[in-house]
C-alpha cells in the first residue's frame, strides 16, 4: 500500500483544513486507517483512527470534538477535517495504514510522507 497525503497548508487559529490520503493497491477496504502528527522537537503522536468499515473511530483528547476522520473505500482515500484549529495543532501530519484496528493503539504497517498544517495565532 502507498499512501500519499494532502491539504496541508497555512491558516488562522479557528479555521477549517481538510487533509486527504489517497491510497494505491486493491486492498485498502481492508486496512485500518490513522493519522499521526509530528510537531519541530516533538515526538510523532496518535491524532484519529477509523476501521476498515468505518464503525469505529478514536481520537486523540487533544482533538476530541474537533477533528473527524473519515473515509470512502471507493476512492481509497481516507480524510481528517481539521475544525477550530489550534496554534499547538501545527505539525506535519502523516497518515497511516494497518492491518488491524485497535484504536489508539494502532500499530501501522505502511506509513505516507507528511503534509505540512501551520495554524497562526
Amino acid at each position: 500500500v502507498q499512501l500519499q497525503a494532502s491539504g496541508g497548508g497555512l491558516v488562522q487559529a479557528g479555521g477549517s483544513l481538510r487533509l486527504s490520503c489517497a491510497a494505491s493497491g486493491r486492498t485498502f477496504g481492508s486496512y485500518a486507517m490513522a493519522w499521526f502528527r509530528q510537531a519541530p522537537g516533538k515526538e510523532r503522536e496518535f491524532v484519529a483512527s477509523i476501521s476498515w468499515s468505518s464503525s469505529r473511530k478514536d481520537y486523540a483528547d487533544s482533538v476530541k470534538g474537533r477533528f473527524t476522520i473519515s473515509r470512502v473505500n471507493a476512492k481509497n482515500t481516507v480524510y481528517l477535517q481539521m475544525n477550530s484549529l489550534k496554534p499547538e495543532d501545527t505539525a506535519v501530519y502523516h497518515c497511516a495504514a494497518a492491518a488491524y484496528y485497535s484504536g489508539s493503539n494502532v500499530r501501522p504497517d505502511y506509513w505516507g510522507q507528511g503534509t505540512q498544517v501551520t495554524v497562526s495565532s
